[in-house]
C-alpha cells in the first residue's frame, strides 16, 4: 500500500509572482514510488467545465515551486489547463531525507508521480497531458518523456542537460579523463567526510556576494536567484544549494539515450543568448518527427525564461498553443 508522508505546508501566498484572480489555487499532495511524498500547488481557471487538459511543471534544478515553475502553472491556469507546480524529492515542501539531493531516477519519477496524480484527478482529463521543464527540470521532462506514454506533449524551456555538465563541465569545458578523475576524487572525498562528520556538507547556492569578474551567466543567475526579483526561503539556489556529493548519480547517468524515440509532441524554447542555448540545441538534433519543433527567443538570456526578465520574454501565446494542439 502507498503510504504518505504527513508534510507541513505553508497556507498562506508566498510566491515570487502576484497572485491571479483568475484561478483557484490550493495545495495537493502525492506520493512517487520511492515513498517519497510530494507537495505542489495546483491551479485551475476559475471558469471552467468538464474535465480539463492538465499539465505538470518544474524547475528551474534546484529552484522551488514558489519561483518560475508556479509562475508556469499559473499562467497556464489562467489559460484554461489545470496544472500542478511542484517540488522534487529532497527539496521545498517535499519529503524525502536527506534534504537537498537528487537522481536521474528520481527526477524522473517525480514527473511520472505527478503524472499519476493528474491521471486519477477527477478535475483533469487524463487522456490529455503534458509537462513543462525549466533549466534543468527542461532535461529531466525530456527525458520522462523517453519513458512515459501518458504524456501527451512536453515542453522544454532554457533547458539544461544536467548529466552532461556533471560529466563534461559547462560548455563541455572538462570533458577529459583527468577533469572527470579530478572530480570523482573530489566528491569521493567529501562522502568519507560527510559520513565522518554524521551530516551531508551543502555545496552553495548562487555565490553571494557577487565577484566583479563574474562570468556573464553567474550575474544572469544573481540578477534572478539572490534579489527580489526570485529570492525565495526555500530555493537551494538562493540558499545553501544542493548536498556537495549529490551530483554523484548525474556523473554516473547521462539522459536522452532514447530521445530519438518519442513519439509525443515536443517543443523547446532558449533564449538566444543564454548560456546554455547549445544544450537545447543540442537536444532538438536528436529528437525524430514532425511534432518536434525548436523556438530561439531573440535577445533573451537564459533567466529572462524564468520570469519574463522584465521583457515578457516567454512566449506563453506560443506555449497555450502548442498545448492547445497536442492536448486537444
Amino acid at each position: 500500500m502507498m503510504k504518505t508522508e504527513e508534510l507541513k505546508l505553508v497556507q498562506e501566498w508566498d510566491k515570487t509572482f502576484p497572485k491571479s484572480e483568475k484561478v483557484d489555487h490550493c495545495k495537493v499532495t502525492f506520493a512517487n514510488h520511492f515513498g517519497v511524498t510530494l507537495a505542489a500547488d495546483m491551479y485551475m481557471p476559475k471558469e471552467r467545465e468538464g474535465r480539463l487538459p492538465a499539465i505538470a511543471v518544474c524547475g528551474p534544478f534546484g529552484a522551488c515551486k514558489e519561483q518560475a515553475s508556479g509562475l508556469y502553472a499559473q499562467t497556464m491556469a489562467e489559460r484554461g489547463f489545470l496544472t500542478i507546480a511542484f517540488d522534487p524529492s529532497f527539496t521545498g515542501e517535499s519529503g524525502g531525507f536527506p534534504r537537498a539531493m537528487h537522481s536521474p531516477d528520481f527526477c524522473v519519477e517525480d514527473y511520472q508521480a505527478a503524472v499519476d496524480f493528474l491521471s486519477c484527478c477527477e478535475a483533469a482529463d487524463p487522456e490529455r497531458i503534458g509537462i513543462i521543464g525549466i533549466c534543468g527540470w527542461g532535461g529531466m521532462a525530456l527525458q520522462t518523456a523517453c519513458l512515459d506514454t501518458r504524456i501527451k506533449a512536453t515542453l522544454v524551456s532554457t533547458m539544461y542537460d544536467m548529466s552532461r555538465i556533471a560529466g563534461c563541465g559547462y560548455f563541455d569545458s572538462a570533458d577529459s579523463k583527468e577533469d572527470r578523475m579530478a572530480a570523482r576524487k573530489a566528491v569521493n572525498a567529501q562522502r568519507t567526510e560527510d559520513f565522518r562528520n554524521g551530516s551531508y556538507a551543502r555545496a552553495g547556492g548562487v555565490v553571494d556576494p557577487l565577484p566583479e569578474d563574474a562570468p556573464y551567466f553567474v550575474k544572469d543567475y544573481y540578477d534572478y536567484y539572490k534579489t527580489d526579483r526570485g529570492y525565495h526561503a526555500r530555493s537551494l539556489n538562493s540558499n545553501d544549494g544542493w548536498a556537495a556529493t549529490a551530483g554523484t548519480s548525474l556523473a554516473n547517468t547521462r539522459l536522452f539515450t532514447y530521445a530519438g524515440e518519442i513519439d509525443s509532441a515536443v517543443l523547446i524554447i532558449h533564449g538566444e543568448k543564454a548560456h546554455s542555448c547549445y544544450m537545447g540545441r543540442d537536444a532538438y538534433k536528436l529528437l525524430k518527427g514532425e511534432n518536434k519543433e525548436l523556438l530561439i527567443i531573440p535577445g533573451a538570456s537564459h533567466t529572462d525564461l524564468y520570469d519574463g526578465g522584465g521583457k515578457d520574454a516567454i512566449p506563453f501565446d506560443k506555449i497555450e498553443s502548442f498545448f492547445g494542439e497536442y492536448l486537444k
